[in-house]
């Protein structure tokens, strides 16, 4: 590719994998912005990219990672993946985990860590999943004038571990009888044209493919299974890349109240009467 892509040891690591593919090398825990000091020298035409966990942030890339780039003045791109955990390994507590831990001392911001190494240039992005602030902080990073490395914290927790944490409480809540809505997201099959590029940018398992009963149409549509958490990252891919209307969000309605159930009967009503419109408007061949 254009840019050297270092990748590190971590669940960030799978973007080695299809459909990413994104990392050039695999050094050690905590050493990937480390391992492309050589790619980062003065001199150098285009600036290198590299991934650091943080987990491995703390295990030694504070020091070998992000320290030696601020002394030896390299001009690369570093981001530090932050999921609150050391997530690869089972969710362990760190440093910089956001909930509080009764034995351990959490609650320590990597970005203040990385300040304190003396980088200037110093990017902290709260939510990952808006793919389209990413992708402007990532470019800005790439052609900003300043020296020195650029360092971009990229924070949403885990999904695993907050639907582990999570997951117990919404079905007690539901079971309690308590208001709960969950966000679905799905593909409209008449609209799909089975392109598969929100597959391929995102990379979410709970994407795949169906087949249609329908012979005049050869390729599978996109297809989201009942694994989906409502994350959005599908819908974000796809809106940031102007690629395709065929995703829509259905936000499902555990224990409705009253307005609820009145604003439901009123929508079935409604799109009731406007198929019961269109059909009687539409041409036959009996009436040509």
């Amino acid at each position: 590719g254009k840019h050297h892509i270092a990748s590190d040891i971590g669940c960030h690591l799978f973007s080695i994998m299809p459909p990413f593919e994104l990392g050039a090398t695999t050094m050690g825990y905590g050493l990937g912005p480390a391992s492309a000091s050589a790619f980062n020298s003065p001199d150098a035409k285009r600036r290198s990219i590299s991934f650091v966990g943080d987990g491995g942030f703390w295990h030694n890339g504070l020091t070998s990672s992000i320290g030696n780039a601020v002394f030896n003045k390299n001009d690369g791109v570093i981001v530090i993946v932050d999921n609150f955990y050391s997530a690869a390994t089972g969710g362990q507590d760190i440093l910089s985990s956001r909930a509080g831990n009764k034995t351990k001392s959490t609650k320590h911001p990597i970005t203040e860590a990385v300040k304190g190494m003396g980088v200037k240039w110093l990017r902290h992005i709260d939510r990952t999943y808006d793919v389209t602030k990413m992708q402007d902080t990532l470019r800005e990073a790439l052609t900003t004038d300043e020296k020195g490395p650029k360092v971009i914290v990229a924070s949403s927790e885990c999904m695993l571990n907050r639907q582990r944490r999570e997951k117990p409480l919404v079905d007690k809540a539901i079971k309690g009888g308590t208001r709960i809505v969950k966000p679905k997201f799905g593909v409209d099959e008449d609209i799909c044209t089975g392109d598969h590029a929100c597959m391929r940018l995102s990379g979410c398992p709970s994407l795949s493919v169906k087949s249609l009963d329908d012979p005049l149409r050869d390729d599978p549509v996109a297809h989201i299974d009942q694994s989906c958490v409502g994350c959005g990252n599908c819908g974000e891919v796809a809106d940031a890349a102007v690629l395709c209307p065929s995703f829509y969000r259905a936000d499902v309605v555990h224990n409705p109240s009253r307005w609820d159930r009145f604003l439901e009967a009123a929508r079935r009503a409604t799109i009731s009467l406007l198929q019961r419109r269109r059909e009687s408007r539409r041409l036959t061949f009996a009436d040509a």
